[in-house]
């Protein structure tokens, strides 16, 4: 089958290279070189560098340009695919290709519409999540949807769950494909009564409290990122949490808001119990791991609590 993909993150490259495996990719689409990480350089996207690693036509848009509408065009693809591209793609766009537009989505439609459907899967305690083909359209993740798959959420940190999905979402995309071709595709609507909005993590949102449960600030842990990161202040120190676990009944007893140090084991105190701190970094110094950094408290106590 002859396909256009657009995409831009990580997330997209497992179905992008899928798709290169299985079909003719006759162009790729994805957002220009940005500025990507803490340097200052421009830098190329995940898509961009394996779509030229592949080598497949690469086209950078970050909107549909006339230039752009005439290379889609001129691709004369049977089905536009879409993974995470980023840019609102025009009734001309969904129409071009016989087979339409089909996109990959990182939740289980109608649960989670929008920007971050896997960090509020992890925030909201989901018992699982899954990826779903479905079809563009005017709305923010409206379409119906043909194709879901699953898998588990508890105990995953944002960054594997994406890796998962990922992968996911480029198997059940070209699974998905014959059936588009012949007409055996199902689609199936969107129950409004069901929906959730999936918006912008904001970083207040992953402030770690003590007043919080401690199931609570694990999965804001869990679900952080750099652009949201997990922070508190420590030891009257601020400090981004990397990792850590919700302390099991039955261990030592933490008050909300202190910190307990002892054999190189810091315990947070919260509402109802206490957060183990497995690594930590420090605003200003490398990330480490709890026991180096209990190294350098003094044994025992201290207290602990939410950044302003």
């Amino acid at each position: 089958m002859r396909v256009v993909f657009m995409g831009t993150p990580a997330f997209a490259v497992p179905s992008l290279r899928k798709l290169a495996a299985a079909h003719d990719v006759a162009l790729v689409l994805t957002r220009p070189d940005a500025v990507r990480s803490r340097g200052k350089k421009l830098e190329p996207s995940p898509v961009k560098e394996a779509a030229l690693e592949l080598g497949l036509s690469v086209m950078e848009a970050n909107r549909m340009t006339p230039e752009a509408l005439d290379a889609l065009r001129a691709a004369e693809a049977e089905v536009f695919c879409v993974a995470a591209y980023g840019c609102i793609l025009p009734d001309e766009v969904l129409t071009m290709a016989p087979l339409g537009c089909v996109n990959v989505h990182a939740s289980l439609l109608p649960r989670w519409r929008g920007a971050a459907p896997i960090q509020r899967s992890i925030l909201e305690g989901d018992a699982e999540t899954g990826v779903s083909i479905m079809r563009i359209g005017h709305g923010v993740d409206t379409g119906a949807y043909c194709a879901q798959a699953s898998c588990s959420v508890p105990g995953k940190t944002a960054d594997e769950l994406t890796s998962e999905l990922a992968e996911l979402g480029g198997e059940l995309l070209v699974s998905t494909l014959p059936a588009l071709a012949d007409g055996t595709a199902v689609w199936t609507e969107q129950d409004e009564s069901l929906v959730t909005h999936a918006g912008k993590i904001a970083k207040a949102e992953m402030r770690l409290d003590p007043a919080a449960s401690a199931l609570e600030n694990v999965r804001r842990v869990l679900a952080s990122s750099d652009a949201a990161p997990a922070r508190c202040v420590i030891a009257g120190k601020p400090a981004r949490i990397t990792a850590a676990f919700e302390v099991e009944a039955g261990s030592p007893s933490v008050g909300a808001g202190a910190i307990a140090i002892k054999a190189g084991r810091v315990l947070l105190g919260c509402s109802d119990g206490a957060l183990e701190l497995v690594s930590i970094k420090p605003d200003g110094k490398r990330e480490m791991d709890a026991k180096s950094w209990a190294a350098g408290q003094r044994e025992g106590s201290g207290t602990w609590g939410c950044l302003e």
